[in-house]
């Protein structure tokens, strides 16, 4: 019994860590607490698939978000590294940029979840501002393009601005509001 109660509030204390890691501030993307080893490759690959006048910290905050930037990270869906790439989605990847040779390695991991973001940032309308179009971009990136396109079209039906991630942010899975919203933070903007 003494064993049982013991067992118990291990778990009660492990599960208010959790939470309290999970709720507190989080600290900026400039932060020093965050290590800078991977920075060039973030630049790099930020210039690469998105220009010269992308602030490349978006993609580090994408990275701390995803993985607290460890690059043996793997999730319980079977995503890895630093960027949380799925096996599959890799492959989609690789095919197109035949320089990618492994999803473990943390410069390959960050040049394909950037690469995986333009992909989902040029399937967004150009009518979207840039700002909303990269948001709309993020959120497909945890949840899947066609369940946030779901999600704007929800919005739209309920006589929603469908262009405005606020306004489609509603429709979203909870997880993914909250990725979104970390991310911004992060940067310091506001979801």
């Amino acid at each position: 019994m003494k064993y049982r109660q013991v067992e118990i509030g291990v778990a009660i204390g492990l599960a208010l860590i959790v939470l309290a890691v999970w709720i507190k501030p989080q600290l900026p993307v400039d932060a020093a607490t965050w290590v800078d080893r991977y920075d060039y490759q973030y630049k790099k690959y930020a210039k690469r698939y998105f220009g010269v006048d992308f602030d490349w910290r978006w993609f580090k905050a994408q990275g701390i978000t995803e993985s607290g930037l460890i690059p043996h990270a793997l999730s319980s869906k079977g995503a890895l590294g630093i960027m949380q790439i799925l096996p599959t989605t890799f492959s989609e990847v690789f095919q197109e940029h035949v320089l990618l040779p492994g999803i473990t390695e943390p410069r390959w991991n960050i040049a394909a979840g950037i690469a995986y973001d333009r992909r989902l940032y040029d399937r967004w309308s150009q009518h979207l501002s840039r700002a909303e179009r990269f948001t709309f971009t993020l959120a497909s990136y945890n949840a899947g393009f066609t369940r946030i396109k779901q999600a704007q079209n929800q919005a739209q039906s309920a006589g929603r601005r469908a262009n405005e991630w606020k306004q489609v942010a509603g429709y979203v899975p909870d997880e993914t509001r909250q990725y979104v919203e970390k991310i911004l933070s992060l940067m310091g903007e506001s979801g």
